[in-house]
C-alpha cells in the first residue's frame, strides 16, 4: 500500500467513524492506556485524525497490517498515533497514541532529534 493510499484511507475512515453506530476506528488496549496517561480523550483524537499527516511509513516486515506514524493536532497540541490499516474490516486500528516530547522531536513534530 502506497503512502498516499494510506493517508487517504485513514482520513476517510476518521470522517466515516460514528461511535457506536459506524465504528471505523478501533483502539488497542495499549493505545487506551497511553490515552489516559497523556490526559487525552478518544473523541478528540478520532476527530484530529481527519486532518492528520503521515510522518513515517512503516514496512510490512514483522507486521500483519500496513502501518504508519501520523501527526495531528488537538487545538494547537501535537498528537502522534501509530495507525494500522485494516482494509479487511474497513477500519483503522490505533496501535498507540501519545503527546510527542520536544526532547525527542524537533519543533515541526515530524522530525526525530538525533541522539
Amino acid at each position: 500500500m502506497q503512502v498516499q493510499e494510506k493517508h487517504d484511507f485513514i482520513k476517510r475512515k476518521a470522517k466515516e467513524h460514528i461511535p457506536e453506530t459506524s465504528e471505523k476506528i478501533a483502539w488497542s488496549v495499549h493505545a487506551v492506556k497511553k490515552l489516559r496517561l497523556d490526559g487525552l480523550k478518544k473523541n478528540d483524537v478520532e476527530i484530529s485524525l481527519r486532518e492528520c499527516e503521515i510522518i513515517e511509513d512503516y514496512s510490512m516486515k514483522g507486521r500483519s497490517l500496513p502501518g504508519c506514524l501520523v501527526l495531528s493536532f488537538i487545538t494547537s497540541d501535537p498528537i502522534h498515533a501509530v495507525i494500522a490499516i485494516d482494509k479487511a474490516y474497513d477500519r483503522i486500528f490505533i496501535v498507540t497514541v501519545y503527546k510527542p516530547s520536544s526532547a525527542r522531536w524537533q519543533n515541526d513534530w515530524k522530525t526525530r532529534r538525533r541522539k
